[in-house]
């Protein structure tokens, strides 16, 4: 019977349970370069099995958040080498999320104030981005409608995301995490209701509405191999504008055939979609539509192990596995207030509750400073 605190091994890297810690941003980084206290924020978790780290920008262009760490310069290679070498050290295992965040950003984040780009220029009503306000001041500051990028463009931005890749490898990394879910770029290429493109980069046929998003991941595969590849989706999510579309199922189900022909080490889902996933539906009740795609996804990855994200406790997560629905676990709040997370969940531990004022910016206060359990 497969459990949740078992080994797994994933495409030849040995996993020492099956509770991955999800990507979370944090913005800790001052200058856009992981230090010393990322990498004792990670080393802290490292019992997980897999952490992901929190989204990393491939580029300038493509960071939405100030003070989040790139991938794209030597001094942020150098800097994410520190926390790789620390969770090492300690026994873990990393994969990068590789970001482009579209057009969910600001040109206060922008080199020389430039608008964001994206699939279109459509602009996302309510999103906003952390840049600089009006005052000069770091502050929440709406997404303005984006420059929608050119034919000859794109190739350039598939090849930022290859050397991302490659980058994160060079810094430690065991592998990366395509950034593909949350509104993000990828959902901005492939949601008809989004991109109202013409060109082959359009939302009109199936192939089309894929292209992107499988050409960087054949780019990424090129560069360092599907064994150390994975991605991350979200069907039925709507952050960011992200509008519900009726060609969802049959958008996800074919790009899960297209990654399982790739190989890749693993799909990571992220349940964004509000409909009810509980016991029962493990225990065979009528499945919600976002189980039955979840069932779908699997089917079509033989060779790669499902990441679900999402509401997760320890009871789902067991029962998910020990039926084939899913092969990995990820816990996502929960790991920012239970550094000892894995512990408490294998022994029943309480959790600590996170202080949400302290998720996002600030010094170590909510960031460094949870104390693992303590009996009374």
């Amino acid at each position: 019977m497969n459990t949740l605190f078992e080994n797994f091994n994933l495409s030849g890297l040995t996993l020492r349970n099956r509770i991955v810690m999800a990507p979370l941003t944090r913005a800790r980084a001052p200058r856009d370069i992981a230090d010393e206290r990322v990498a004792l924020y990670y080393a802290q978790r490292a019992t997980a099995g897999l952490i992901v780290s929190e989204g990393t920008p491939i580029s300038r262009e493509g960071q939405g958040y100030l003070f989040n760490p790139g991938i794209f310069t030597p001094e942020q290679i150098a800097g994410w080498r520190l926390t790789t070498n620390s969770v090492h050290a300690v026994g873990g295992r990393i994969f990068a999320q590789i970001w482009h965040v579209g057009r969910v950003s600001h040109p206060s984040i922008q080199a020389n104030g430039q608008l964001p780009v994206s699939a279109s220029a459509k602009q996302p009503l309510g999103a906003k981005a952390f840049g600089y306000d009006e005052n000069g001041v770091p502050n929440l500051v709406e997404s303005p409608a984006p420059r929608q990028l050119g034919t000859e463009e794109i190739p350039r931005i598939v090849e930022q995301f290859a050397q991302a890749a490659d980058n994160a490898v060079q810094a430690g990394f065991d592998g990366v995490e395509i950034h593909g879910a949350n509104g993000y770029l990828f959902e901005q290429f492939m949601n008809p209701l989004v991109n109202d493109r013409t060109d082959q980069y359009s939302a009109k046929t199936m192939a089309d509405r894929l292209r992107f998003t499988l050409e960087v991941v054949d780019a990424v595969i090129a560069r360092i191999g599907a064994r150390k590849v994975g991605i991350r989706i979200s069907p039925y999510g709507q952050l960011f504008d992200m509008p519900l579309h009726p060609e969802i199922d049959d958008t996800y189900t074919q790009l899960a055939i297209e990654l399982g022909k790739r190989g890749l080490t693993y799909v990571h889902v992220m349940d964004q979609s509000g409909f009810a996933v509980g016991d029962a539906t493990i225990e065979g009740a009528a499945l919600s539509k976002f189980d039955a795609l979840l069932r779908t996804i699997k089917s079509h990855l033989p060779k790669t192990a499902l990441i679900l994200a999402g509401g997760m406790t320890r009871d789902r997560a067991e029962q998910m596995i020990e039926k084939g629905v899913i092969d990995l676990a990820a816990f996502g709040s929960s790991f920012i207030s239970n550094p000892d997370l894995v512990a408490r969940l294998r022994n029943r531990w309480p959790l600590t509750d996170p202080d949400r004022s302290t998720f996002y910016g600030g010094d170590a206060k909510g960031y460094i400073d949870y104390e693992p359990y303590t009996a009374v």
